[in-house]
């Protein structure tokens, strides 16, 4: 079983920055794409940004210029950097990955997903 775990979330005000961490954990797991996906009250999830094992990215409209995803792909971990955040921003943010891993002579390929970190803005 692959695991992942988000952190970083709060409360900030308009203009303020937030980071945001995604940690995955477990065994004899390989990961291609890593992406953070976020839902806001009464609206569906939409995708923010994603970012390859080779490092290209892509990101939503609504945050270019503002949000960079990285990660590190030894350790296993993306991050999102937010600035400029605008009271709009306010969501849960969920980390995702496009996982493969081995079951004795099987090689399963799901996508994973964090239990999900809260972000606030204020005006």
């Amino acid at each position: 079983q692959v695991q992942l775990v988000e952190s970083g979330g709060g409360l900030v005000q308009a203009g303020g920055s937030l980071r945001l961490s995604c940690a995955a954990s477990g065994s004899s797991f390989s990961i291609n794409r890593m992406g953070w996906d976020r839902q806001a009250p009464g609206k569906q999830r939409e995708v923010v940004a994603d970012i390859t094992s080779g490092g290209r990215t892509n990101y939503a409209d609504s945050v270019k210029g503002r949000f960079t995803i990285s990660r590190d792909n030894a350790k296993n971990t993306a991050s999102l950097q937010m600035n400029s955040l605008k009271p709009e921003d306010t969501a849960v943010y969920y980390c995702n990955a496009d996982v493969s891993f081995r079951v004795t002579t099987t090689v399963h390929s799901l996508v994973s997903w964090g239990q999900g970190t809260q972000v606030t803005v204020s005006s």
